[in-house]
């Protein structure tokens, strides 16, 4: 009978020891607040994103260097969906000299309007809630103050309310109670986020404890955090139960029929004394060439001491590690929040398995070795793109990607709908086709944009762009996956005899010309009719029914024939004319049409036939709509000049190109230079020449770049990560080395490499699915991502900045597509790049 009272006993004054240990919470320069392994950030980063809830915003914290809690905020729910309300945060008031940062939240839908005040006390903060009119009587009982903790990190671990002791669960485990849709907050848009298959009523999910003081990991300092209130329960609820990218929730309702400060919580995060983040070595998982610059970067806690040196060891055939190399540390300098020196061992150029070691830091192993970088591209190439083909059977070896999906076609999408993925249907259909009427023939090829299965027009353009340069260039001959379009059926590891880049050039054309027969133009997208279905986590095909909506059934009715059904889940054909992309496709289709000639004559000469056409017409709409730039308008594009003239041979689009490109150069060298450099071949030599000074500028970029930051490589700052302007950057530097070997040094090109393969910051994981065999990053963002896996070859999105200073890149929490989601555009950019670097690097 004792041992259950001595357990809790002994974690509680374990917990008392810990905070006995932590140093009070100041407002730095940085407006959050700060001690030693503890940041609070308050409205720091607001809910501004294009997906409202993205669980990157609110009150934040990051402990001991991982950001564990979000979402401190006043909400409408129990555990808040990615497409429930979020609030507006119009001001926010930071005062140094009382410790505080006040903010108000509004909720226009409702006319609710609150404040919260932030205040550091001791070793955490005080948080309170105050309303200058009482709540509004639609919103007692649901509007409440959350915080929200990270699962992957809590999971397993014990928490303790009131002294009662409990453990986070792995997996969600819970209850639930079933409302009338009337109680329902509102949802963004009035979009509804679950299907309550004709029942008119919506789960809320249950609290898992409720208490006035929390104590949450007790057992793991570094995850200690302590939540108290005197004036109201506090409720911890698990969002997964709702959607498996929720967190835990920490809830308080707000009182109703009160004004004033009607809440506050205590919160106190457990700062471990003396704690210094362990350093980040970052370096290439794949490894490194013999010849090759061999630099380490190593990012390193502002409160730690910088070594003098650091060794690299060789593993022998025996087993055992012996040093090789020992090297002097240079100092980079500070790059926000953290430190950052350098390990150069470019002169070790044996072939053989390495690691590095930083004072008690050892890295995994790697190669030296001629070879490392021969098959980055295979698992992108042999897996993840086949995976993403639309409209087909996927299989590989025993394992099903997913079967055929969308058999049901496209409905043309109704006149003025919105669209929770950022498309809109105009006023008209802009087609013959009535709404929600069947638009034959559309359910063919295409790609899946990304961790969803829409085909994305846009997107999908660039991507037959991509497949068709890299013909073009390198003329890849890899063939490793079977495709039969007739079967439709796509088998993974199963040579056909057809080089595999010509067979997704195919793939992708042919869905882009059915949109120009059928639809008579550009469609922007075909998508999800329903968000309870675009959120969809499994088998593609399992997203619709197969069957097309018929009006005339009743809710989820089969027809008698079994032809049709009630159920709303089709998939719509958003059709409002855009002569932009019709141009953008017309200079596809020109492109698409020379590859293909010769393979499928067939769809080459349809594919000149709708790149003729839609050039015609798009040049006629835009003639006649109001522009800047005369009738060339908003498609006054250099790239798109370059493409047209190389597809056409007219000299109206080389004389624009020209026109175009030395002023968007003098803007702006980093952005059209590699255009510029793709016309090298199709312009005469005085051409080369007169671009020569701009390369010249372009280096000095480069150069800027490696006094920016410690990598040398652009670094993007906003909600979606940078890994594809770093593609960018190396596809650059290669065709550049190409053509003015002189004024563009070769090794430049592995910055790039290096940032991809673990040579960045936060962590030092390759950042490609599978590629870096020894720790290659082992969760994305990709349509399997609730197995908390991958797709091989997938590219993250990568490291992505949170304001004012951290960086950061999950890989035990998949959910975050600003980090860890790859799209058909980005992964096939990729191809692109690493093509060109083993081109080079030969």
């Amino acid at each position: 009978m004792k041992k259950p009272i001595l357990i809790p006993l002994v974690v509680l004054l374990m917990s008392v020891y810990h905070f006995g240990m932590s140093q009070p919470l100041k407002l730095n320069d940085q407006e959050y607040f700060e001690t030693r392994g503890v940041n609070v950030l308050v409205y720091s980063n607001l809910f501004t994103g294009g997906f409202n809830d993205e669980k990157t915003a609110g009150i934040e914290l990051i402990h001991h260097g991982v950001r564990t809690a979000q979402g401190g905020a006043v909400r409408l729910s129990n555990t808040p969906e990615q497409w429930d309300l979020v609030p507006d945060i119009p001001s926010r008031t930071v005062d140094k000299a009382t410790n505080t940062i006040e903010s108000v939240l509004k909720y226009d839908d409702y006319n609710l309007s609150t404040k919260v005040v932030v205040t550091a006390k001791g070793q955490g903060v005080e948080i309170s809630v105050y309303l200058d009119q009482p709540l509004p009587a639609a919103l007692e009982g649901s509007a409440g103050f959350n915080l929200e903790f990270l699962p992957s990190q809590y999971w397993a671990k014990t928490y303790i309310v009131d002294g009662r002791i409990s453990r986070f669960p792995r997996y969600v485990v819970g209850e639930t109670q079933l409302k009338p849709n009337t109680e329902k907050p509102r949802q963004f848009k009035g979009f509804v986020t679950s299907d309550d298959r004709g029942t008119g009523k919506y789960i809320v999910p249950l609290p898992l404890e409720t208490g006035r003081s929390f104590l949450f990991a007790p057992e793991a300092p570094e995850r200690t955090v302590k939540i108290s209130s005197a004036d109201a329960d506090i409720m911890l609820f698990d969002g997964r139960i709702l959607a498996q990218n929720g967190w835990f929730v920490v809830r308080s309702l707000l009182p109703a029929g009160k004004t004033g400060r009607v809440l506050t919580w205590t919160v106190e995060p457990n700062a471990i004394e003396g704690w210094v983040r362990e350093p980040n070595i970052g370096f290439s998982q794949v490894g490194y060439l013999p010849s090759q610059q061999k630099t380490a970067v190593i990012e390193l806690d502002k409160n730690d001491k910088v070594l003098q040196n650091a060794a690299l060891f060789k593993i022998g055939e025996n087993g055992k590690a012996a040093q090789v190399f020992s090297g002097d540390i240079t100092p980079w300098g500070d790059y926000y929040k953290y430190h950052y020196v350098k390990f150069d061992f470019s002169s070790v150029k044996t072939p053989g398995i390495y690691y590095i070691q930083y004072g008690s830091v050892k890295t995994n192993n790697f190669l030296i070795e001629k070879s490392v970088y021969d098959k980055i591209t295979d698992a992108t190439s042999d897996i993840w793109i086949p995976i993403h083909m639309n409209h087909m059977y996927v299989n590989e070896a025993y394992r099903v990607w997913h079967g055929e999906p969308f058999k049901e076609g496209y409905l043309q999408a109704p006149p003025n709908s919105d669209h929770f993925d950022l498309h809109a249907q105009g006023p008209t259909t802009d087609t013959r086709y009535q709404a929600l009427e069947l638009i034959p023939g559309l359910n063919v090829g295409g790609f899946f944009d990304a961790g969803d299965f829409d085909i994305e027009t846009g997107s999908n353009i660039g991507v037959v762009q991509n497949f068709v340069q890299a013909w073009e260039y390198f003329k890849p001959m890899r063939d490793q996956t079977f495709v039969d379009h007739q079967q439709r059926y796509v088998d993974l590891h199963r040579p056909d005899g057809t080089p595999d880049i010509l067979q997704f050039i195919e793939h992708g054309t042919m869905n882009l010309v059915a949109q120009a027969e059928i639809i008579g133009h550009m469609a922007q997208t075909l998508s999800n009719a329903v968000l309870d279905n675009y959120h969809h986590l499994g088998d593609a095909a399992s997203i619709t029914d197969g069957l097309p909506y018929n009006p005339a059934l009743g809710p989820y009715e089969i027809a008698p024939d079994g032809r049709s059904s009630g159920v709303k889940d089709d998939m719509w054909a958003f059709t409002s004319r855009n002569p932009n992309l019709d141009l953008r496709a017309a200079t596809m289709f020109a492109a698409a049409s020379r590859a293909l000639k010769g393979y499928n004559d067939d769809l080459s000469q349809r594919a000149l036939e709708q790149s003729k056409r839609l050039l015609n017409e798009a040049t006629e709409l835009l003639a006649k709509a109001p522009q800047e730039d005369g009738r060339w308008g908003a498609s006054a594009n250099v790239a798109t000049n370059l493409q047209l003239y190389i597809s056409t041979g007219e000299q109206e689009y080389k004389e624009h190109f020209l026109e175009l490109l030395w002023p968007a150069l003098d803007r702006n060298v980093s952005f059209v230079i590699l255009t510029a450099l793709h016309a090298i071949p199709h312009m005469e030599q005085g051409y080369k020449e007169k671009l020569r000074p701009y390369v010249v500028k372009y280096r000095e970029y480069v150069e800027g770049l490696e006094k920016d930051n410690p990598y040398g490589v652009p670094i993007r700052l906003g909600n979606w990560a940078g890994s594809g302007d770093v593609v960018s950057f190396g596809t650059t530097i290669c065709f550049a080395n190409k053509h003015f070997p002189d004024i563009i040094e070769a090794d430049h090109v592995f910055k790039s490499t290096n940032w991809l393969f673990g040579c960045h910051p936060y962590h030092n994981y390759s950042l490609v699915a599978t590629v870096g065999a020894a720790r290659p990053k082992e969760v994305f963002y990709g349509n399997n991502r609730a197995d908390f896996s991958f797709i091989p070859g997938n590219v993250a999105p990568g490291i992505l900045f949170r304001k004012p200073d951290h960086f950061e890149n999950y890989d035990d929490w998949p959910f975050l597509w600003g980090q860890n989601e790859g799209t058909i555009g980005g992964n096939t950019s990729y191809l692109i790049f690493g093509s060109a670097f083993k081109d080079l690097v030969k």
